[in-house]
């Protein structure tokens, strides 16, 4: 991580400090020399990162040396950031005459020589810093070169997997005879069975448990351990001899000198015509497959390769043919997690069953495994050693973070679990410790999430790709790794939130300790540490800032259920933290932001989402450096004129929902903006805006791939046309009309975003555009109080990628009919309040995919809709105020001659609308069998 600190330097601040040298005489040469020493120290520094990472001893004096690095590099971020604090700031010079820029520029100059001096005397101190530690590395000969692997005291974690008996295993039993029916199944090609998920999970035990049990079946068979740092030559050797080995015949003369093309033409000679079985245990790179796969010929014989990782996209490259599979291992469920537990803590007494008063806190401790297997096993072990008294189980139950590291018995978890981290390039290492400010238990969106590593500058450009969409390739490929679990997908299968496991958090904490990453503050802490670059309030305002210094470290600052912000603990974070680069106030009690704001010109995020806030200040505007503005769900219903001075803003979320009444067309407020600001000309999300107050600046963003319009006139109707038609980018649109009355006239697009995802249209509609049945990549649709005549569904049903459709008062005719052949990947369809809609018509073969049916208020719909038991893919069936009569055909108990019809979707809600809230008055479930 000191590596990263460095890399961090050279690639971002150096040159920034470069450009701005300009106006202090010989600067430049003295950074240029600090350039060039960090260069010279940085491979040393990712080799010592790396040994120390894995778990390999390095001295405490090589310690010492990587962390005065990380402090120099940290030191020249601070000189830079406080260099730039004390520069004059006007408004954006691009937009002002360059001689005024000039002139006061020159104005200024002379007011700003002492601190300028201060700074280059800065930057002299630091050379001499940095020299002195480059000769510290040569005097003491640090050298890092040495294989990975040297050394007698290492060994592999999990070896331990290997000699589990399968009678003291739990919640095996699918996992384990879903493995065995394919490895028996009678195709004869070669098979290949991934079996994938985050460390801990049991994928050794299991695949080891399998193997033993089935080589019997095979002519010859291998069991080879792969791991990150295996060597080719190494593994075919092994692979052969263990293959001679299990046919109880002597290995051939001279492998041990055979290069690889050797070594793989003796495989594949010996396994001609054999039935073979091969595990490979532990691959981490998807290079490995396509290497092996040469040397497992393929003579029809039915043989089957098992691989075990920890990462999706291997299992996925795996698959190349019918017969092979992947299959996710997940965590052990609650009922199986306690059995366990118990039968490791308590095996010794009370006959493997939980004493009564050791039950709130043994459950406890089993919730925060998460059904983890090893953790479970690992902990339950240690625990049947203690006594079995309250005091000694709470004090383990208080403490297993800490515990992870210091026990012995404990340590192999953070050891299986932390090689995962090890093995991240060092661009995701930063992305992923993030989660450890982040409180347990705790999804958070992954939007923000994106969008707060691209203002940390954790994210490296790429031609012709937005910051925003490599950050999602970090972030799915972290979830790929098994590090980061999905919380909850959108209807299109996209992640929505993202959390850590509570144990890999622990990790992610002490990490982040020990490099000063961040600071948690929970309850009971009072203090900051003064090192830390990210400070994390959880749960407590009893925070002293006094000692902290003007010039603190903290970049970041966050709060997660702060209930009450003090007034005075508020000024001090504009006080002590002015180097601050995000400031995160989502859920916080806070209901105004102080004029201090506009002093932190290094802000890059700002959010006072879901807060009471009301207002801006009028010094939002000097932050020229802010990317993201999230006012959702604050009382902010108007942005000051000044707003036009965030020339770099790429992210502006301005609206709010009331969600106590039911939802009609100006449910959304969206905030008005004055004139002028087109000149936003990075913004690629600007949700919702007013468009009563003038539309025509829209017309310039033309890098938006988010856009949302409230209060739509007929008149701004054409306007709006033209400025979409030009924005080639956008990917979701979202207009709804001034009133129900007011006419939406989006007829007039002739060339359409090519990329349009989302569209909702909430408004009066004379027609439907015709623009809209060109959207080839359309995947969600929806219109409100359109009141449309001609039934919609003919200019809907063949969109190719379209999932969700919604009708909410869209149309006014009597009878809607899905023909057969329509809407072949729709999951999700809503048909809502339409008053005059009698009739509902589903063919055999329209709808196939369907998994989500919403319907009602329909008053006239007195009979269920007509094909609905074509529908073999519904989940989820649910109906909203509908009349007693209607919902009598269907309830078993109340007759129920309709019943036959939905009894084979697994839920059936009746629901009825309260405000914005759906309460259900009757829930039908059917069992699901399982596999």
């Amino acid at each position: 991580m000191a590596e990263i600190a460095v890399s961090f330097v050279i690639d971002n601040l150096v040159p920034l400090l470069v450009q701005e040298a300009k106006l202090l005489k010989g600067v430049r040469k003295e950074v240029d020399s600090i350039r060039a020493d960090l260069e010279i120290i940085q491979p040393f520094l990712r080799s010592a990162d790396e040994r120390a990472d894995e778990g390999t001893e390095i001295d405490n004096i090589t310690k010492a040396w990587v962390k005065q690095v990380r402090e120099v590099a940290y030191r020249i971020e601070d000189v830079i950031d406080i260099y730039i604090l004390h520069l004059p700031h006007h408004p954006h010079p691009q937009h002002q005459p360059r001689f005024i820029n000039f002139l006061c520029r020159f104005a200024c100059f002379t007011a700003k020589l002492n601190p300028r001096h201060v700074i280059a005397s800065e930057i002299q101190d630091i050379k001499t810093s940095l020299h002195e530690i480059k000769e510290r590395r040569e005097r003491y000969g640090f050298n890092f070169s040495e294989s990975r692997s040297t050394g007698n005291t290492r060994h592999d974690p999990r070896l331990a997997s290997l000699f589990i008996k399968e009678a003291e295993l739990v919640g095996i039993e699918s996992s384990r005879d879903k493995i065995i029916r394919w490895l028996l199944d009678e195709a004869s090609e070669r098979g290949v069975f991934s079996l994938f998920g985050m460390g801990g999970l049991g994928k050794t035990t299991l695949a080891k448990i399998v193997y033993d049990n089935q080589t019997g079946q095979f002519d010859c068979h291998a069991w080879i351990a792969v791991s990150q740092s295996y060597k080719t030559e190494e593994l075919l050797r092994t692979m052969i001899k263990q293959l001679y080995q299990s046919r109880k015949e002597s290995p051939p003369q001279g492998i041990d000198t055979m290069d690889d093309m050797s070594l793989i033409t003796k495989l594949i000679e010996y396994l001609q015509e054999k039935r073979y079985l091969v595990v490979f245990d532990d691959v981490w790179e998807t290079e490995f497959w396509e290497f092996i796969r040469n040397a497992l010929p393929d003579d029809n014989k039915g043989s089957r390769v098992i691989i075990t990782t920890r990462s999706n996209d291997i299992a996925l490259s795996c698959k190349e043919s019918r017969i092979d599979h992947f299959y996710k291992l997940q965590p052990l469920p609650e009922d199986k997690a306690w059995e366990l537990f118990c039968k490791k803590a308590f095996w010794s007494e009370f006959e493997g069953h939980c004493p009564p008063e050791l039950e709130k806190l043994s459950r406890d401790i089993v919730r925060k495994c998460e059904g983890l297997p090893l953790a479970i096993v690992a902990i339950g072990g240690l625990l049947s050693k203690k006594d079995k008294v309250v005091s000694q189980w709470q004090k383990l139950n208080a403490s297993i973070g800490s515990q992870l590291g210091s026990d012995p018995r404990l340590k192999n978890i953070t050891r299986i679990l932390s090689l995962s981290y090890h093995d991240l390039p060092y661009h995701l290492k930063s992305c992923f410790l993030y989660f450890g400010m982040i409180p347990e238990d705790y999804s958070i969106s992954c939007v923000r999430l994106i969008r707060l590593w691209v203002a940390e500058n954790f994210v490296k450009g790429e031609k012709g790709k937005k910051l925003e969409d490599i950050a999602e390739e970090y972030l799915t490929e972290l979830i790929h790794r098994s590090l980061v679990q999905v919380s909850w997908v959108y209807f299109d299968g996209k992640a929505k939130s993202c959390r850590v496991h509570d144990l890999m958090r622990e990790i992610i904490m002490s990490k982040s300790q020990e490099l000063c990453y961040c600071q948690v503050l929970a309850q009971g802490d009072s203090s900051c540490d003064g090192q830390s670059r990210r400070l994390s309030i959880h749960n407590n305002t009893g925070i002293d800032l006094k000692s902290t210094s003007s010039d603190s470290r903290i970049r970041s600052l966050f709060l997660f259920g702060v209930d009450e912000l003090p007034e005075s603990l508020l000024h001090m974070f504009f006080a002590s933290f002015k180097l601050l680069k995000i400031l995160d106030f989502e859920d916080a009690s806070l209901d105004y932001l102080p004029e201090g704001v506009g002093n932190l010109l290094h802000l890059r995020y700002l959010s006072v989402r879901n807060t009471k806030v009301k207002m801006l200040p009028k010094s939002i505007g000097k932050l020229h450096s802010l990317q993201t503005l999230d006012l959702k769900h604050s009382l902010v219903q108007e942005l000051p004129i000044e707003i036009k001075g965030l020339h770099k803003l790429r992210h502006l979320l301005a609206y709010s929902l009331d969600d106590t009444i039911k939802i009609n067309l100006n449910s959304r407020i969206g905030v008005k903006m004055h004139e002028g600001f087109g000149c936003l000309e990075d913004l690629q999300k600007l949700y919702f805006v007013e468009a009563n107050h003038g539309i025509s600046p829209i017309t310039k963003l033309r890098q938006l791939r988010k856009l949302g319009i409230t209060k739509l006139t007929g008149d701004n109707g054409r306007a709006l046309c033209a400025s979409i038609e030009e924005m080639h980018q956008l990917e979701c649109l979202n207009v709804s009309a001034l009133s129900e009355d007011e006419i939406i006239d989006i007829q007039h697009i002739l060339s359409p975003p090519p990329f349009l995802q989302r569209l909702a249209l909430l408004g009066r509609l004379e027609k439907l555009p015709t623009w809209i049945s060109s959207l080839q990549h359309l995947v969600r649709i929806s219109f409100g109080w359109s009141r449309m005549t001609d039934d919609p569904l003919k200019a809907l049903e063949h969109l190719p990628n379209l999932l969700e459709l919604g009708l909410l008062q869209a149309y006014d005719g009597e009878q809607l009919h899905f023909k057969a052949g329509g809407f072949q990947k729709l999951k999700v369809l809503r048909l809502d309040e339409s008053n005059r809609l009698s009739l509902v018509i589903i063919e055999k073969g329209a709808l196939p995919l369907l998994e989500e049916l919403k319907i009602g208020p329909i008053p006239q719909l007195k009979e269920m809709p007509a094909g609905i038991h074509h529908l073999q893919n519904l989940t989820t069936l649910q109906f909203i105020d509908m009349r007693n009569e209607f919902r009598d055909r269907v309830l078993p108990d109340k007759g129920g001659q309709e019943y036959w019809i939905i009894e084979h979707i697994p839920l059936v809600q009746f629901c009825v609308l309260r405000g914005a809230i759906f309460y259900a008055t009757h829930t039908l479930m059917r069992q699901i069998p399982t596999l």
